[in-house]
């Protein structure tokens, strides 16, 4: 397979759109038939998908159990994913299989149910990730939720539909220095 004609590409092609759909599990991905767009979405030989986008929003998830299996059989090349949707299910957690998609540049998990604003530390590890939405989730009431956001995730452009400007990336800097106490001092403490 040649990867340069697939990886770094913008999303072009119109997304695999499965929302509002009702779908419980990912497995459900697989019986089910997508959202037609205003484009035709193209296939490869083997009939599946040459979408980067996947959108599964205004659904019941309430897990990615198999995800990847699913993508895999939906998606002809699943290593270019780009965008995934799953703003309004159920998810309780960031799920780590959405840390196995390197190209997520776009990720939408508005209107769920994470608690734990810790979940966003899982997304660090993705290098090309620009936008995220987590807001009308229960961790957006947690003290300083946008500057832990910005300090954990300094790449992104984009947070709750609104543009990170230097004066956020300042602010979150300053909130991070008086909230979040350096691995050193811990390891010292922890020492004593």
């Amino acid at each position: 397979m040649n990867r340069q004609d697939h990886t770094n590409t913008p999303v072009q092609e119109p997304p695999l759109d499965y929302s509002f759909r009702s779908i419980h599990v990912s497995q459900d991905l697989l019986s089910e038939e997508p959202r037609t767009g205003l484009r035709p979405l193209r296939h490869a030989k083997s009939g599946k998908s040459m979408s980067q986008s996947l959108w599964l929003n205004n659904n019941v998830l309430n897990d990615l159990r198999d995800f990847n299996h699913v993508v895999s059989q939906l998606l002809e090349h699943p290593e270019n994913l780009a965008w995934i949707d799953l703003s309004f299910n159920d998810l309780t957690s960031i799920d780590p299989v959405l840390t196995t998609f390197f190209n997520l540049s776009v990720l939408y998990l508005h209107g769920n149910s994470i608690h734990r604003l810790g979940e966003v530390n899982k997304l660090a590890v993705l290098p090309r990730l620009r936008s995220l939405t987590l807001h009308g989730n229960p961790i957006e009431e947690e003290k300083g939720y946008r500057q832990y956001v910005l300090c954990t995730l300094p790449r992104i452009t984009t947070f709750d539909f609104s543009g990170v400007t230097k004066a956020d990336r300042t602010t979150a800097e300053v909130w991070k220095r008086m909230n979040i106490k350096p691995k050193k001092v811990w390891i010292k403490h922890n020492a004593l």
